[in-house]
């Protein structure tokens, strides 16, 4: 863990990106100038998760107001995108290399919207570095490298390998495509990106892949800024996105344990009760999550302490009784999560991501990122609310966290990666830094679980270091589980930052073991006193 009395820290699953934010927060830049810096810079690092072709989603707290802002910086199905277009894909097994699954990429949106309402600085500064580092190259992480080469089978392009393979860890990888589009949103703005040759590129390629997007479809895109969803677990105030994110699974699962005593972290009890909150939480998210301008989502009545109170009654706290398959999730993905806070005092919580691995595959010719395919996220029910249908923003995993205290006071931003597995994810962290009172890295290092959404489909898996009376009491229960699986290279359990404001003006944060980041710090010459309190490797 880091903890120092400083001027600024930042978070991020890349070792370079971590290093741009800390300077942008140097020069004066605040939290969201850093964010956008450090999402750019991901981009070039870590496009195995993230990339222009997705999109973004942000919490921004302000010190001087105490406020929370949520920027929604998701894109729309396509006009033409009906449930009869995609039924020619197969209603039961979806594709997801298809172009169908294309939805307008939001990102670069965000970024400026991002930077023009929370920060200082011009975006051609803030996106600089991440040119530099796709022109001149970066060695690639080692964890980034095993997740490229894993998902080197879903790109249709070499643009994104070395001669066709995927990089090695410690290898230099260039990436000369992305730098020219970068540079042109930086001169001239989120307009070079959604109109000109930019959009045609992409909507053609979206096109050839079987999909029905138009440049109309990108030149009306907008971001949303919208106001976050929260709950209060044992007296300490948990910031999500609203839908369509579904950060509301993560707040219904911590509704449903604030009901019980909390247990030590290695009780078994307290494992049985957090998968099956979790279990719970999916099936409502399931079907709730969807785009409220286009469907009713009943928030306040999903948070309110009666509902949790009658779902509480679902958990047998003796055995395993939650639905499977309507307590899971569907598919898994992959995200970045990066985070920052300011000299003054400000914080931004930020992820971004092109959804399943590579997402479709599908790279515009010479642009350098790929296209996800977060329409996989709609339903094909005609009767559920999250049914597919023209420029309608699908129900999307992208949920970054935010933690006050009871006066309102910053607590600070946390953040998983991993589809599926952030709600898990922010569940786990938030009870060990609430219940357990743990320093940020000791909650990112503990082992999870994940209700797994892939071929297990509803399978606890268990990651190694999980105690063994967990494992046994868990199978005893009729928990169907997967214990002793490994982390590396893999999403399946997420990788998270976290930064703690203490309220003596000390922050500590943390970087998640399983990913290849780290947490840097911001000194001015009179308050330098930063203590690495634990390695992190």
């Amino acid at each position: 863990m880091i903890a120092a009395r400083v001027t600024g820290m930042v978070a991020s699953s890349q070792t370079l990106a971590s290093e741009i934010g800390a300077a942008v927060l140097a020069d004066g830049g605040t939290a969201a100038d850093a964010c956008v810096a450090m999402d750019a810079a991901l981009h070039v690092t870590e496009p195995t998760s993230t990339g222009l072709g997705g999109d973004t989603f942000a919490l921004y707290y302000e010190a001087a107001t105490a406020r929370i802002t949520a920027l929604n910086a998701s894109g729309r199905a396509p006009a033409a995108l009906t449930l009869n277009a995609v039924r020619r894909e197969g209603v039961n097994v979806p594709r997801p290399s298809s172009g169908l699954w294309v939805t307008v990429p939001g990102c670069c949106a965000g970024w400026a919207e991002l930077a023009s309402r929370h920060g200082t600085m011009l975006l051609q500064r803030l996106l600089a570095p991440a040119i530099t580092l796709a022109e001149e190259g970066f060695p690639v992480g080692a964890v980034t490298a095993a997740v490229w080469e894993r998902g080197l089978a879903q790109l249709r392009s070499r643009e994104l390998t070395i001669d066709g393979r995927a990089p090695r860890a410690g290898e230099l990888f260039r990436n000369p495509g992305l730098a020219r589009t970068l540079r042109s949103v930086a001169a001239e703005g989120s307009d070079a990106f959604y109109k000109g040759e930019i959009a045609r590129t992409i909507a053609e390629a979206v096109r050839h892949a079987g999909g029905v997007m138009r440049e109309s479809d990108l030149a009306s895109h907008f971001s949303t800024w919208d106001e976050p969803v929260s709950t209060t677990y044992r007296g300490v105030n948990v910031w999500e996105s609203p839908p369509n994110s579904q950060g509301i699974a993560a707040l219904l699962a911590l509704n449903v344990l604030d009901g019980f005593a909390p247990g030590e972290p290695d009780d078994p009890q307290r494992w049985h009760l957090l998968i099956e909150a979790m279990r719970i939480a999916f099936a409502d998210a399931r079907w709730w999550t969807s785009d409220p301008r286009m469907s009713e989502v009943p928030l306040e009545a999903l948070l309110a302490h009666g509902y949790s109170a009658a779902r509480r009654t679902l958990l047998d706290p003796a055995r395993a009784t939650i639905d499977v398959r309507r307590g899971a999730p569907r598919d898994r993905g992959g995200t970045v999560y990066h985070c920052a806070v300011d000299a003054r005092g400000n914080a931004c919580s930020m992820a971004s991501s092109h959804f399943i691995g590579f997402g479709t595959g599908v790279v515009p010719p010479g642009l350098g990122f790929v296209l996800h395919n977060r329409a996989l996220g709609f339903s094909l029910d005609p009767a559920h609310p999250n049914v597919i249908a023209p420029r309608k923003r699908p129900y999307h995993t992208i949920m970054p966290g935010l933690l006050t205290r009871a006066d309102g006071s910053l607590w600070g931003p946390f953040g998983m990666m991993g589809g599926f597995m952030q709600p898990q994810g922010h569940v786990q962290l938030v009870t060990a830094l609430v219940d357990d009172a743990s320093d940020p890295q000791a909650a990112l290092d503990s082992p999870r679980f994940c209700i797994d959404s892939g071929e297990a489909g509803g399978v606890v898996q268990l990651e190694e270091g999980v105690p063994e009376k967990v494992v046994e009491l868990l199978r005893s229960r009729g928990h169907p589980l997967q214990a002793g699986t490994p982390s590396f290279g893999r999403a399946l359990f997420g990788r998270g930052q976290v930064i703690l404001q203490g309220t003596d003006g000390v922050l500590a944060g943390g970087s998640d073991r399983r990913g290849d980041g780290r947490v840097s710090t911001v000194s001015s010459p009179s308050r330098h006193s930063q203590v690495d309190v634990t390695s992190n490797d």
